[in-house]
C-alpha cells in the first residue's frame, strides 16, 4: 500500500491509537482494515469489497467502514483528504500503514503483515 505521496506507508506509524470509540465498532483482536468513504465514491465501493474479502480471511481481523462526512472531527484528526483512505491498525490500535485509492488485495495482505 502506498501513502497520499505514492511513497511506502510505514512511515505513518505513531503512538496515535484507535479504539471502539473513535472507530464506532470492534476493531479486530489481531488488525483492523479502517475505510473512510463517502456516498458518491466509486472506488469505494471496490475498496469495501477488497477490505472484506482480505478480513474475511485473516482470523482476527475486522474491516470497519466510515462515513468520512459523518465524522469530520476524525477525518480532520487523521488528515484524510480523499476516499478511499484505508488504515491498518495493529492490535493495539496504533496506525501501522495507510493508503489513498482503492487497494490491491495483495497490498492489503502484504500491509496486514505488518500489523500482525
Amino acid at each position: 500500500m502506498r501513502d497520499q505521496g505514492g511513497e511506502p506507508a510505514g512511515e505513518h506509524r505513531g503512538e496515535r491509537r484507535l479504539g471502539r470509540a473513535e472507530l464506532g465498532a470492534e476493531p479486530g483482536e489481531r488488525a483492523t482494515l479502517v475505510q473512510f468513504s463517502s456516498a458518491f465514491c466509486q472506488p469505494c465501493r471496490a475498496t469495501r469489497r477488497i477490505l472484506a474479502e482480505v478480513a474475511a480471511m485473516v482470523e482476527g481481523v475486522a474491516h470497519i467502514e466510515i462515513d468520512a462526512e459523518d465524522h469530520l472531527v476524525l477525518v480532520r484528526e487523521l488528515g484524510v483528504r480523499k476516499t478511499p483512505t484505508v488504515l491498518v491498525l495493529d492490535a493495539a490500535g496504533r496506525i501501522v500503514r495507510r493508503a489513498v485509492g482503492m487497494p490491491r488485495k495483495a497490498d492489503v495482505i502484504a500491509a496486514l503483515g505488518a500489523a500482525v
